[in-house]
């Protein structure tokens, strides 16, 4: 009889594990300092922990497409000729709260620029929190609702993932990934993220 406890410990202590695992990936995290991601990405991280690409070493960005939290379809990819700014945020996250603002107001600034805002709102498992989260902080642009945060995954290894939420990365005007923090951004960090790529020709 103890001979079969013990595989059911072993398992269970996988198990336990396992979630361990899971729930340090989806951390929340307000400076993005571990990116777990590998691979050759082209990156170049500057001190302010944002990583750029050279124009000619860029890679396509994934299909992101879906739902967005009122319900309508979105493509990112309508978007292509513009540069867009895709944010990874939950509304339970403190960091997310705190660079909410910044986004508000950026994309406002940006907006007849040629920059389109888009958040992929992720691991809350109802809209409204999510909806309350943009009401509370006057987010006017759309998000995709991803709560199993299937559409980060589809991002090419290295460029984005679940370790740090929020993330955010920028994409160009040829639909390329240009630029990406891990962690939280100000007014600041984020057009240091976008008027090099606006100023592209």
């Amino acid at each position: 009889m103890s001979s079969g406890r013990a595989p059911r410990r072993r398992f269970a202590l996988f198990a336990a594990t396992a979630v361990a695992g899971a729930l340090t990936l989806s951390a929340c995290s307000d400076d993005g300092v571990k990116s777990g991601g590998g691979g050759n990405t082209n990156f170049i991280t500057g001190n302010s922990g944002i990583a750029t690409v050279p124009k000619g070493e860029r890679t396509e960005a994934p299909k992101l497409d879906g739902t967005t939290l009122d319900g309508k379809a979105l493509d990112v990819a309508d978007y292509k000729g513009k540069v867009v700014v895709l944010n990874v945020w939950g509304s339970w996250c403190g960091p997310c709260r705190l660079e909410a603002k910044h986004f508000s107001k950026v994309a406002k600034e940006t907006e007849d620029q040629g920059v389109q805002f888009v958040g992929i709102n992720t691991q809350d498992t109802q809209r409204s929190l999510a909806i309350n989260f943009e009401q509370d902080y006057g987010v006017t642009y759309p998000s995709l609702y991803d709560p199993t945060g299937k559409l980060i995954l589809r991002f090419p290894k290295g460029t984005l993932n679940l370790q740090t939420i929020p993330s955010t990365v920028v994409v160009d005007r040829e639909g390329k990934i240009a630029a990406r923090k891990l962690g939280g951004l100000d007014s600041e960090k984020l057009h240091e993220m976008i008027d090099p790529l606006i100023a592209e020709k």
